[in-house]
């Protein structure tokens, strides 16, 4: 598979034969053990299979489908081992893998958008990409002026090729759902659908790019290439060397993993403080980590470098401060005060009746990293979080039913949790606490409305 396929018959079986290749392995299995094989070779079969097939579709047809694997991919922690296994290496692949385009495709691509010259642009331009994703690819070159550079260039169809895989994966969503437990998918497949025209959009992304290069520009722990030209689907930065955070993640040191961790804490909190712009796509692949040319050197001097700027949620005002003053008073135990918050926010529902202290049994277990000076993450807790709001039998999963995500909040819900999966990946000892008094209002210092409301 070398090029992306954009007919939408093509498209949309592709990815209907995934939940019928689940089904059929299923059957195969079930054969298997009839005929005398164990039951835990066999699933452990299945479950490899099925990672593989996962991998194959979603990693050729790029696009839409990739995107959600990207997505994906930062919850395996929340998966039982046995099976996170098998999905793990898959979905690895897909942050920051994927079969490139032709290279007659790619100069057809440049000439038309960068004119007949484009040539002239570059001292240098490699033709192998170094990185394909999931609408378009990247190749390493050499500007006219002499800088490295990486020059982004879009799919050809790539908007309809996203349109149709999103919709086509709402039709099935519920089947991914053993994928990430305790994850209502179909919200996600929707919210990216939503941003279709945003994610297509080079223009928007080194607006975007430009004003995080410009405010980290000088320092200590994070670094954004600047953006040297762009044009309708080409995208030319700064080149960025540095270790991916998914190596980190496979075989870093726990000095490395904490390190590593806290620069995407320090991330996550401080560039949408700083820039009025929330990064949205957290995947490991989005990442790496600037070691100064010794991956061995001292962590503490590492920087954490940051890539892709297609999806970006604008808050000028930072994070809402309802976030912050809901966390602080839930940490504070006011159960009263934070149902009356969530309700005013619209995360309550008017004909719901829910007592304040259920709600805050829910909360507290989630946002116990916030409670210590500094918290570990891991495989285990966030299975534990996501096994007790996914059981039915449980009081979590009975009132999560019952709480509603406003679209306000659904993005900065979705990039906090997929950050926090990263966390758990990297088995990270992260001070939360210590960048949220810092960078998220109203967690730090209650405000007048908050005395009123607790008085």
């Amino acid at each position: 598979m070398s090029d992306l396929p954009r007919k939408a018959v093509t498209r949309t079986a592709k990815l209907a034969a995934l939940p019928l290749g689940f089904a059929g392995r299923t059957a195969l299995g079930l054969g298997k053990r009839i005929g005398g094989r164990p039951a835990e070779l066999i699933a452990a079969e299945l479950q490899q299979r099925t990672a593989e097939q996962l991998f194959a579709t979603l990693g050729q047809l790029k696009g839409g489908a990739m995107k959600l694997g990207q997505a994906l991919s930062v919850f395996e922690s929340a998966l039982p081992e046995q099976i996170a296994g098998p999905y793990r290496a898959a979905l690895t692949k897909l942050q920051d893998a994927a079969p490139p385009m032709p290279t007659s495709t790619v100069h057809a691509a440049l000439e038309e958008r960068l004119g007949p010259e484009w040539r002239e642009l570059f001292e240098e331009f490699d033709d192998k990409p170094s990185a394909a994703a999931s609408i378009g690819q990247v190749h390493r070159a050499v500007w006219h002026d002499g800088r490295e550079v990486a020059v982004k260039v879009q799919y050809p169809g790539a908007g309809e090729a996203l349109l149709s895989d999103l919709t086509q994966l709402g039709r099935f969503a519920k089947l991914l759902g053993p994928l990430v437990p305790g994850m209502d998918i179909k919200p996600l497949i929707k919210e990216m659908r939503d941003r279709v025209s945003e994610e297509l959009d080079y223009g928007l992304e080194a607006d975007a790019q430009a004003a995080h290069a410009r405010e980290f520009t000088g320092d200590l722990d994070v670094m954004v290439p600047g953006v040297v030209h762009h044009g309708d689907q080409v995208l030319v930065t700064e080149w960025m060397d540095g270790v991916p955070l998914s190596e980190v993640i496979a075989g870093g040191t726990q000095e490395q993993r904490d390190r590593a961790g806290q620069l995407l804490a320090r991330f996550l909190f401080s560039g949408v403080a700083r820039t009025g712009l929330l990064h949205a796509d957290p995947h490991p692949g989005n990442f790496r980590l600037l070691t100064s040319g010794a991956l061995d050197g001292p962590p503490e001097k590492w920087r954490l470098g940051v890539l892709d700027f297609g999806t970006v949620d604008r808050l000028p005002q930072g994070l809402p401060v309802e976030i912050g003053t809901a966390l602080r008073l839930t940490l504070d135990g006011d159960a009263a005060a934070v149902h009356e918050l969530l309700c005013d926010e619209g995360f309550v529902r008017p004909d719901r009746d829910l007592d304040p202290e259920a709600v805050l049994d829910y909360l507290l277990p989630i946002i116990e990293p916030a409670r210590a000076e500094e918290f570990t993450f891991s495989r285990d807790w966030l299975r534990s979080q996501a096994t007790r709001i996914a059981d039915p039998r449980s009081p979590a999963y009975q009132l999560a039913r019952q709480l509603n995500l406003p679209p306000a909040y659904l993005l900065i819900h979705r990039v906090t949790m997929s950050t926090i999966g990263v966390l758990c990946q990297l088995g990270a000892t992260v001070r939360l606490r210590e960048e949220m008094e810092t960078w998220v209002p109203g967690f730090a210092t209650p405000t007048a409305d908050q005395d009123t409301t607790t008085a």
